[in-house]
């Protein structure tokens, strides 16, 4: 079976539907988001070169982890976590048993779903892919 393709191709570099991006270390610091002192994050490039329909961003452990992050769930159509080093542990609604996924896995977490980080090792470090990625994240109702 052969695949259809959703625009006509190929395409010219200047044609092309997302720009061509290379990110190195120097290029993108790490950064601290508000309200979370225990991880810190680097934009990868990637929404600017997907005119925003992806973000993906390096995420890492900077001090132990010391609390729940508390229910909530994202407006998104993708939720991608790949951890390189570590392990991080999620809580959904409606399972009963929370899932922990460590270095060299990966979980697409199921869309807008509450869940709830109840654990990670001091050393995390991950890869979050975020469809879009300009998102909301909101309480649930309780």
């Amino acid at each position: 079976m052969t695949a259809q393709a959703r625009y006509t191709g190929p395409r010219g570099l200047a044609d092309a539907i997302s720009a061509y991006s290379l990110v190195t270390m120097k290029d993108r610091p790490f950064k601290r988001e508000a309200g979370k002192a225990t991880t810190e994050y680097r934009d990868l490039g990637i929404a600017e070169a997907t005119r925003g329909r992806v973000l993906m961003k390096h995420t890492r452990a900077i001090a132990p982890f010391d609390q729940e992050t508390g229910w909530h769930w994202h407006d998104m159509d993708a939720h991608i976590v790949f951890v390189i080093r570590g392990w991080v542990r999620f809580a959904y609604e409606g399972m009963a048993e929370p899932v922990t996924v460590e270095a060299g896995s990966c979980i697409s977490q199921p869309t807008g779903v509450p869940h709830n980080v109840v654990g990670r090792s001091d050393d995390l470090e991950a890869i979050e892919i975020n469809i879009p990625a300009e998102h909301g994240t909101f309480d649930p109702p309780r």
